[in-house]
């Protein structure tokens, strides 16, 4: 019987028959459908899944024409993060421009989060100028909200994790809304100093890492950025495809965060007045690729479908497709891609 050399969800090598490929196609379409109350995919749209998937080959691409474009998050510092490579960031930007043909890039500090960021803000804002000044492509600023770091004992408010085991909701509740208060205002403050030093983009990255009260902080600063800051452009990416209900009743122009799925977040971050949503859906480690993808593909085509803004999935470690592990297999990738591209119809990835 034929078979095909393929992935599981954590990049191990497996073995699957045509049948099998088909099956986990299949069944990743009815668990995304299901969960999120939208359409199945068609039967061509599964074929050509199919077709994807079972390609020979380490590598496929999309048509001529047929290409999108890219941004990231924490760019700038990957070379030296993931490769070992001590290269200044602004410098690692031009790497990324002219030697690994990106279309943007994110300078981000090590401390991926605002809170951090803002006590050093001054000198990143001098690292970005500098790869504004040499670089063509658009370079954004970026950093996760993440609520916890404003927990004690290094934040200002109580730990609502602890807070409720203990039975004490209201107070849960209330860290949970004081911390994104708190987090508005350390983003905007970021975003000032970037503006000032002339990002062309500001990058609100996993969003909602924390729960709802975090997805909640995102869409004010986004908000309160582009109103203060004409012409730098926000992109909101996500930290999964369901917003978890950490906190349960916050709302956002009457809207209830807690489950919302891609289709229905994107409404959302457009109202906050994004440019750019980064719809993500996690990856299932005990999983083929072909399950995860055709999950990912049942989430992301109706969010590109209600979206009036471009939407550029997540494609890395862990979402999109993607294998959860440090260094990507091309081979996957390359695939998830053109999936992505030929049947969800992204506009970025």
């Amino acid at each position: 019987m034929d078979k095909i050399l393929t992935r599981m969800g954590d990049g191990s090598l497996i073995e699957m028959t045509f049948g099998e490929v088909m099956d986990d196609i299949r069944a990743g379409a009815r668990d995304a459908a299901e969960r999120a109350d939208v359409p199945f995919l068609s039967e061509a749209e599964m074929k050509h899944i199919f077709e994807i998937v079972t390609t020979p080959g380490n590598a496929v691409g999309v048509r001529l024409g047929d290409e999108i474009v890219s941004t990231s998050d924490s760019g700038s510092e990957k070379l030296s993060a993931y490769c070992m490579i001590p290269i200044e960031k602004s410098v690692q930007a031009l790497i990324h421009e002219r030697v690994l043909g990106g279309d943007s890039v994110d300078i981000g500090f090590a401390d991926y989060n605002y809170k951090t960021v803002k006590g050093v803000a001054e000198r990143e804002a001098n690292v970005l100028r500098n790869a504004v000044e040499r670089a063509v492509m658009p370079i954004f600023y970026g950093a996760m909200t993440n609520l916890g770091f404003y927990t004690y004992p290094d934040g200002p408010v109580p730990n609502w994790a602890e807070l409720l085991p203990q039975g004490k909701i209201a107070e849960a509740l209330k860290a949970q809304e004081d911390a994104a208060r708190h987090a508005v205002r350390d983003i905007v403050y970021v975003a000032e100093r970037m503006y000032e030093a002339g990002a062309d983009g500001f990058n609100l990255d996993t969003s909602g890492a924390a729960g709802d009260a975090d997805f909640l902080a995102a869409l004010r600063a986004c908000e309160e950025i582009t109103k203060r800051f004409p012409g730098m452009g926000v992109e909101v990416g996500m930290a999964g495809e369901f917003v978890l209900g950490m906190h349960g009743k916050v709302e956002y122009n009457g809207t209830r965060l807690a489950g919302l799925y891609p289709h229905e977040q994107v409404k959302l971050v457009e109202q906050a007045g994004a440019s750019i949503f980064g719809a993500v859906v996690n990856t299932n480690c005990n999983e083929s690729f072909a399950w995860n993808i055709a999950r990912v593909c049942t989430f992301i085509k109706p969010c590109v479908d209600a979206a009036t803004i471009p939407v550029h999935a997540n494609v890395g470690m862990g979402v999109g497709g993607i294998p959860m592990c440090q260094t990507l297999p091309h081979d996957v990738v390359c695939k998830a891609d053109k999936i992505l591209v030929e049947i969800c119809k992204i506009d970025g990835y």
